[in-house]
Formats: C-alpha cells, sequence, structure tokens
C-alpha cells in the first residue's frame, strides 16, 4: 500500500503483508461504517442500546453484562502479554506498543471485575463481534510493529509524545470510569445523569479519553495500521457518544441539561 512521501516522515513504510493492508482496510472501513449505524439509530447491542434500534431476538443467547465485558477485554489482554513474553528480544518500540495494550486492556479487565456495577445483559453475537474486533486489532498491530523491526524509522520521532497521550487517555478514562460506577448505589438500577469531571460539559468523557489512548497508542507504533483502526475508532466513538446524548435527552426530557454534549466539550 502507498502512502504519501510527507507521511513518511510519521510513519513507518507499510510492511508487504497482504494481512496487514486487508486488515487496515477492513478495521477503518467497519468501525466508520459503526458509527455512521449508531448516528442512524442502528446501534452495537451491548448496555443502554441493549434491544434499542435492532428488533429483538427471543432465541438468542444471553450472557451477564459482566461475562460480557470479560469476554471482550480478556482475550486482547492476552495477546498482549503473550507478544510480550514470546517476542522478547524486540526493541523499545515494540516493547513500548505491546505494554501500552496489554496494560490498557488489563486495566479494562480490572475494572470489569471491581469497578463497574451492571443491571442488563448481552447479546452472543454483540459480544463475539466485539471480542472478535479487538482481539483482532491488537494481534495486528503488534504483527505490524514486528514486520516494521527492519525498515526505517520516520523521521519525526513520536514513541514519548505517544506515551504521555496513552497516561493521559488511561488516567482520565479510568476516572470518569469511576465516576459512572458511583452513580447508583448498591442494588438500584436505574441510569441517572452522570455529573462530575468532564461530565458537565460532555455526556461521553470516557470516549473522549479513550480516543486519546488510542492515539497515543499509535504515536508509539507509527505505523500506518495503528493510525488506520485509531481512525476507525474514532468515528465509531462520535457516532456512539451522539447517541449517548439523544439516548440521554429521550429518556430525561428537559432534566438533561443541553449545553451538555457528546463528547467534545463546547463543540460536538
Amino acid at each position: 500500500m502507498a502512502i504519501p512521501s510527507v507521511l513518511l516522515n510519521f510513519l513507518f513504510p507499510p510492511p508487504s503483508s497482504l494481512f496487514v493492508t486487508t486488515m487496515s482496510v477492513i478495521g477503518i472501513s467497519t468501525l466508520t461504517n459503526a458509527g455512521f449505524m449508531e448516528l442512524k439509530g442502528k446501534h452495537m447491542q451491548y448496555s443502554k442500546f441493549l434491544n434499542v434500534g435492532a428488533a429483538k431476538k427471543e432465541k438468542e443467547m444471553k450472557l451477564s453484562s459482566r461475562n460480557g465485558m470479560l469476554w471482550f477485554y480478556t482475550p486482547a489482554f492476552l495477546v498482549g502479554l503473550a507478544s510480550l513474553l514470546v517476542f522478547h528480544d524486540q526493541d523499545q518500540r515494540f516493547v513500548l506498543l505491546a505494554s501500552a495494550l496489554t496494560i490498557h486492556f488489563l486495566k479494562r479487565v480490572l475494572e470489569v471485575l471491581f469497578l463497574h456495577k451492571y443491571s442488563g445483559s448481552m447479546g452472543l453475537e454483540t459480544t463475539i463481534i466485539v471480542t472478535l474486533s479487538y482481539t483482532l486489532s491488537t494481534a495486528t498491530m503488534i504483527y505490524a510493529q514486528y514486520l516494521s523491526r527492519d525498515l526505517p524509522d520516520p523521521s519525526i520521532d513520536l514513541k514519548y509524545f505517544g506515551i504521555g497521550l496513552f497516561m493521559i487517555g488511561i488516567i482520565g478514562n479510568f476516572y470518569h470510569h469511576y465516576i459512572l460506577a458511583n452513580l447508583r448505589k448498591e442494588g438500584e438500577k436505574e441510569y441517572k445523569i452522570p455529573q462530575g469531571g468532564l461530565f458537565d460539559l460532555v455526556i461521553c468523557p470516557h470516549y473522549l479519553f479513550e480516543i486519546f489512548g488510542y492515539v497515543g497508542i499509535s504515536c508509539i507504533s507509527q505505523t500506518l495500521y495503528a493510525f488506520a483502526f485509531t481512525t476507525g475508532t474514532i468515528f465509531y466513538l462520535t457516532g456512539r457518544s451522539c447517541a449517548t446524548r439523544e439516548w440521554y435527552i429521550s429518556k430525561f426530557g428537559d432534566k438533561f441539561p443541553k449545553e451538555v454534549k457528546a463528547f467534545i466539550p463546547f463543540v460536538l
């Protein structure tokens, strides 16, 4: 896959891999399409959007939200951990990338086990789709980095900037997950309007910080695949955030503060 020469200041040359090229196209196209589907009211069936915007499947196997989310994140965490154990003689950038991905998904697993509160279930189909997306994207990102080991480094090194952005993303994401987890007391299942942190400005600050985290990972990696996947993720989370804001407005009506945006303060 040829890319403009100016981008080679920021990116490794794409490796000669049909698999990585195909996954780059699939990743950005499917995630971007999923974001547009969210805007059109056709939602991924988990969390507050279970059975919203889709025909209810009476016979579909359901998992508890806790178990479904464990399936989301655990395989990707294991892929990251295995890459550190198997490819132990790699360069600094590879180790940083694999470590960042492992930390990202370990954090999510620990949040599922010890932080989040649950009130519903999710369909098996959605669980499989999201699990495959996280697992395959993590494996492909690490593989693309491995293939880039003998390629010339980009002239502009972004990995240390990426580390800082990744840390901001992971801390900000955790902080707002913590606020969400403490909205409801033990035994409560009703949704409430989040307050505190950036929730006073946007309804999905945890998505905003997740994007910071993925942009940071892309800057650590500086591969075309990493940026392609992150671009698709931005489109998806933008659509999901806008749909979430509309959901809160439909549920709470005039009680929802209209000045609160979707996920970019004062803008969107």
